[in-house]
């Protein structure tokens, strides 16, 4: 446990001096993702009193344009906090990041309880468990000297990239369309920088979700009601600069928009 809380307390400090994270050393770093995700829950303690309450989690790579991205073939997940969970039309300061990238996603706001007892959880089980639906922009920071050599543990243990999201306005379950067929587009400032579906996510978000709720159990926990999931991006992460505008469109589920000042 020491190994483990010698790296969370590394990574916390880096995400508080916002200086780009390097490989952690030999001696503290991850062998493998169930030991990063031992890091995250340390991080978790770590920076709860800067980002408040964990409030959901972000799902990476299940979309075939995000794991060729990363490398990454499977998915991977994060926490999402209270404090940086933002309405849309926000107007968030680029300074507050390292780099800034933005995702195109569908998110999910659960209805119930999903206790780990209750596992194993299909995607059919899960959609019954979903209280809303949103439009949803991911905020995404690339914290790093060089993701690319970090590896699948490391960045776990660092939230996968998370850095909080952008909400629309809720979609309750019974009114939403068929996320198969939900089309989702990436526009920065006023540009179309990339496009995909909901199918592209596992095959369908709730696929994710269920890969979510599997994973949780696992480990003994599980999702609770009220809590919002990222169910993974619609469209290659698009990297920002200070003044850029942000506008998702989702079709059926809304818009939603943010700009980086």
């Amino acid at each position: 446990m020491d190994k483990i809380l010698a790296a969370a307390k590394k990574i916390a400090a880096a995400r508080r001096s916002r200086a780009p994270l390097d490989s952690l050393p030999d001696d503290i770093a991850p062998r493998d993702e169930a030991e990063g995700y031992q890091v995250q829950r340390a991080l978790h303690d770590l920076i709860l009193p800067k980002v408040g309450a964990l409030v959901g989690y972000k799902i990476g790579c299940t979309s075939p344009v995000m794991q060729q991205y990363l490398g990454i073939p499977h998915p991977c997940g994060g926490g999402v906090f209270e404090k940086v969970v933002h309405d849309s039309g926000a107007k968030l300061p680029a300074s507050d990041y390292v780099r800034v990238g933005v995702e195109c996603e569908i998110a999910v706001r659960l209805a119930r309880d999903v206790p780990a007892s209750e596992e194993p959880f299909t995607a059919e089980w899960m959609a019954e468990t979903v209280e809303a639906y949103y439009p949803a922009i991911e905020i995404v920071d690339d914290r790093y000297v060089k993701w690319e050599t970090l590896g699948a543990p490391t960045l776990v243990a660092d939230d996968f990239f998370a850095a909080g999201c952008v909400l629309g306005e809720a979609v309750p379950r019974n009114n939403a369309p068929n996320l198969l067929t939900v089309t989702g587009r990436a526009l920065i400032n006023g540009e179309e920088a990339g496009s995909g579906t909901g199918a592209d996510v596992l095959g369908h978000p709730h696929n994710a979700l269920a890969w979510l709720a599997n994973h949780l159990a696992a480990e003994g926990r599980g999702l609770h009601a009220g809590q919002i999931v990222l169910t993974g991006s619609l469209v290659k992460t698009v990297w920002l600069g200070a003044g850029d505008h942000v506008r998702m469109e989702l079709a059926g589920l809304g818009e939603v928009e943010v700009t980086f000042t």
